[in-house]
């Protein structure tokens, strides 16, 4: 499981960040965790922040090697 503040990036999408919660998702009556990251992309000098929120598999640790 991830903590507060850890770097993770996303398997599927490629979103890069750092952990801010925990959250869940009901999908066929079966209740996911998911995992709450806050995203920084740059993109032509200018800086978007949101937060991506997916099922907590999908994330894996992300740290410079």
């Amino acid at each position: 499981m991830f903590s507060i503040g850890d770097y993770v990036l996303n398997q599927k999408t490629g979103h890069l960040g750092k952990v801010v919660g925990y959250g869940n998702s009901l999908a066929n009556n079966v209740d996911i965790t998911t995992l709450r990251v806050i995203v920084t992309e740059t993109a032509n000098s200018q800086k978007q922040v949101f937060i991506v929120e997916d099922e907590v598999s999908r994330w894996v640790r992300w740290s410079v090697v």
